[in-house]
C-alpha cells in the first residue's frame, strides 16, 4: 500500500480590503495566523515543506504561522500560487474605476462585478490587463499540486489565495466554472482545506474549515476578505 502524505493549503490572513495596498495583513490577519500555528503546534504537525506564493499576504501569513508553530522553515515561493488580480477582472465589465466600498450595498456589488468578471475570464470571452489567461493560471496551479506529489511523502503546507485553493479543488473534483467561483467566493481567511496524496493523485478531505477559530473566543475573527 502506498504512503499517503497530507498536504494543508490555507488561505492567507485577513488583508487590507478596500485599502490603498491590499497585499499586506491586518492585525486581525496576523492574529489568525498566528491562532493557527499555535493550533498546528499543539497537535504535532511538523511540514516536510512549506510552499507559499509569492504575493507580501501569503509571505506574511507564513511567517505568522511559523511565529505559532516555533518554526524557522523557509517556504519555497510559486509564482503559479498567486492570486488572479481582482481589479483587472472587475475592469473587463466595469471599465471606470470602483470607489472604495463603504457599505454593506457597494460590497456587494463589488462582489458581483467581480463573479461577472471572473465568469467571463474562466469561459475565455474577456482577457484582465496584465494576466494569464484562465488556461495558465489553472496550469500553473496544476504545477503546484504535481509538484507536491512528484517531490514530497510527507505533511506539506501550502499557503495561497483563495483562487488558486478554490481552482485546486475544482481540479480534483471537475467543478464547473461557475462551481469553482463560489468555492472561491465563500472561502476564509486562514481556513484549511485538507488533501491526501501519493506519487499518483490528491485527494480531497476536507475544505474551508477554521478549527484553530472553533470556539468563542474566537468568533468574531472570522473573516472573508
Amino acid at each position: 500500500m502506498q504512503a499517503m502524505g497530507r498536504l494543508l493549503l490555507v488561505r492567507h490572513g485577513q488583508a487590507s480590503f478596500g485599502a490603498d495596498d491590499y497585499d499586506r495583513l491586518s492585525e486581525l490577519g496576523h492574529r489568525q495566523c498566528r491562532r493557527l500555528g499555535d493550533y498546528l503546534r499543539q497537535r504535532h504537525w511538523a511540514f516536510e515543506a512549506v510552499l507559499t506564493g509569492t504575493l507580501r499576504r501569503h509571505r506574511q501569513s507564513w511567517d505568522t504561522i511559523a511565529q505559532g508553530l516555533g518554526s524557522t522553515q523557509a517556504a519555497l515561493a510559486l509564482p503559479g500560487l498567486d492570486e488572479y488580480d481582482s481589479l483587472a477582472v472587475i475592469s473587463t465589465v466595469h471599465p471606470q474605476p470602483l470607489a472604495r466600498p463603504a457599505n454593506d450595498d457597494e460590497y456587494r456589488h463589488h462582489f458581483r462585478l467581480l463573479r461577472e468578471g471572473l465568469r467571463l475570464w474562466m469561459d475565455a470571452q474577456a482577457q484582465p490587463k496584465g494576466m494569464p489567461t484562465y488556461r495558465a493560471f489553472v496550469d500553473g496551479v496544476a504545477a503546484a499540486l504535481d509538484l507536491v506529489r512528484e517531490r514530497y511523502q510527507g505533511d506539506v503546507l501550502m499557503v495561497s489565495s483563495g483562487g488558486p485553493i478554490s481552482t485546486a479543488v475544482g481540479l480534483l473534483l471537475s467543478t464547473p466554472p461557475q462551481v469553482t467561483i463560489d468555492l472561491n467566493m465563500r472561502i476564509r481567511n486562514s481556513a484549511v482545506t485538507e488533501l491526501m496524496f501519493n506519487p499518483k493523485r490528491h485527494t480531497l478531505v476536507t475544505y474551508n474549515t477554521l478549527p484553530h477559530l472553533d470556539g468563542p473566543d474566537w468568533q468574531d475573527w472570522i473573516t472573508h476578505a
